[in-house]
Parts: structure tokens; C-alpha cells; sequence
């Protein structure tokens, strides 16, 4: 039975320990996900949300057990849709913003086993295409976009060296989506992803 419980506590004392990560210490995280963009504005606009999908990958890099700086790149297509004239009829206008984006987050780790994360911090966007339909109007529209990133994770270990991760990560633009108006546009974006974190 003392063998038994030993055994226990210990195996216990190592799944407790086991996702908290000490100075120096580097999680690399590949990410897919299901993304939402719109615009917001000082007008009364009608638009509907655009849907798309993430992909990239952030990399933690840790200064103690509960903060860590998480940077990544990611391909990112914002914008927005809304119904409008297409030469003689009515139909879906899809506005489309590519963008690769760099993220530079402080990210605080949480509850006794540091499974869950809350990361903040700026989001820098550099534009690589934007077309309203099939025209190009990536002319149009500013090449940066400076933004706010703010998300909340929670990771599920496998082991010492690879979980999984379910995180939900959503952007507000500080910047102007295009380059000449008379009123203010703004994207916002939201995502739900899965990533594979690998403890390097």
C-alpha cells in the first residue's frame, strides 16, 4: 500500500509539473484555424463578416514559468462582404485583404499546471493583396496595418515535449484600411485555431 501511494504522489507531482516551463525554455507552434474579418467605421455601414482561414506559426520564448514573449508569422485574409451592384445586377461583394502579419505578445501563463495562456500585445500586418471581386485594388489600400492582438488559450500536453493547442486570437486595427477617405475603416479579425505546440 506505502508503495502504491508513493508510486501515486509521484506520478501525480510529475503530470502537475509537467506543462511549466522554466527561463530559456522555447515552444515552437504551427496553427490552423477558422478566421472571421469585417470593418468597423465612424458610418453606418451594412457589411457582413468575411470568413477565411488562418495559418502560420508562433514560437514562445520564456522568461520564467509564467511569461513568455510569443512572436510568429502568420497568412492572414481580412476584409469584408456586403450585397451591391455587379455591372446590372445585385450580387456578393467579397473585399479581400492578404496580409502576412507578425505578432509580438506577452503571454501569461495560468492555473497550477500553466496549461492556460493569455497573450496581448501589437500586431504588425504587410499587405501582399487586395482585390474587390476579381479586380485588383491593392493600389488602393495601405501597404501596414499596426493592430491589437489579444487571445486566450489552453493546451492539451501528450507529453513532455508536444501538446495540443485550442486558442481563440482576435486583432483590432489601430490603422486606416485604405489609403484615401473621408471616413474611417478599420479592420477587425477573430480566429479559432488548433496548433501542435513542440517543446524545443
Amino acid at each position: 500500500m506505502r508503495k502504491l501511494l508513493v508510486t501515486g504522489l509521484v506520478l501525480f507531482s510529475a503530470a502537475f509539473y509537467a506543462q511549466k516551463r522554466e527561463k530559456g525554455a522555447i515552444e515552437l507552434t504551427p496553427k490552423i484555424g477558422y478566421a472571421s474579418s469585417n470593418y468597423y467605421s465612424d458610418e453606418d455601414i451594412s457589411n457582413s463578416a468575411l470568413s477565411s482561414v488562418n495559418i502560420g506559426a508562433d514560437a514562445d520564448f520564456f522568461f520564467n514559468n509564467r511569461w513568455s514573449i510569443r512572436s510568429g508569422l502568420f497568412y492572414q485574409t481580412m476584409g469584408s462582404k456586403y450585397r451591391g451592384y455587379m455591372g446590372n445586377s445585385v450580387g456578393t461583394i467579397k473585399e479581400k485583404l492578404h496580409y502576412l502579419t507578425v505578432p509580438v505578445n506577452a503571454n501569461w501563463h495560468f492555473g497550477s499546471t500553466r496549461k492556460w495562456n493569455l497573450n496581448f500585445g501589437p500586431s504588425f500586418g504587410f499587405l501582399t493583396a487586395a482585390g474587390i471581386n476579381d479586380f485588383d485594388v491593392k493600389d488602393q489600400v495601405n501597404s501596414f496595418q499596426l493592430g491589437l492582438n489579444y487571445g486566450i488559450g489552453y493546451k492539451i500536453e501528450v507529453n513532455e515535449s508536444f501538446s495540443i493547442l485550442i486558442d481563440y486570437q482576435g486583432m483590432t486595427g489601430l490603422t486606416e484600411v485604405p489609403k484615401d477617405a473621408p471616413y474611417t475603416l478599420k479592420n477587425t479579425y477573430s480566429t479559432f485555431n488548433i496548433g501542435a505546440v513542440l517543446k524545443l
